[in-house]
């Protein structure tokens, strides 16, 4: 029996320092942010995994002007920052922000490198929001 997977329980598991995703039951296919159905199969018993919280980059951008979270943290158009998409070693792909990286030189960041979880405590530990960074 699959258990019950919400965007809440994710969040949890975020401020934990894991990253979690689901699998399905039926075909397992994994998800990451998880889902409640399966997006091939359409399953809906679907469970939690952890994932190794390693991957590699497979597409980025570097953002000046951002939401209004970003600006609050200090980004701007002096002081842009990394967003990228993560193919996770297990097969899914995230997006999430990507840190020791230069977004003033995107020429710098290559497409391929390694790249590890780390979690980032925002709002003095309130709010963990996923990113990751070069081995």
């Amino acid at each position: 029996m699959g258990q019950m997977i919400s965007d809440y329980e994710f969040e949890k598991y975020l401020e934990e320092n894991r990253l979690m995703g689901s699998r399905c039951n039926s075909c397992g296919s994994l998800f990451v942010p998880p889902r409640a159905i399966c997006g091939h199969c359409h399953h809906t018993e679907l469970e939690w995994v952890e994932m190794s919280g390693k991957g590699r980059l497979t597409a980025f951008t570097c953002i000046a002007i951002g939401p209004p979270s970003m600006a609050q943290e200090g980004y701007d158009r002096n002081n842009p920052y990394c967003s990228g998409v993560v193919a996770l070693e297990e097969g899914p792909h995230v997006v999430a922000r990507i840190e020791g990286v230069d977004p003033r030189h995107p020429e710098s960041i290559k497409i391929g490198c390694q790249l590890s979880v780390k979690y980032l405590h925002r709002d003095g530990g309130q709010k963990t929001v996923l990113g990751f960074v070069l081995q």
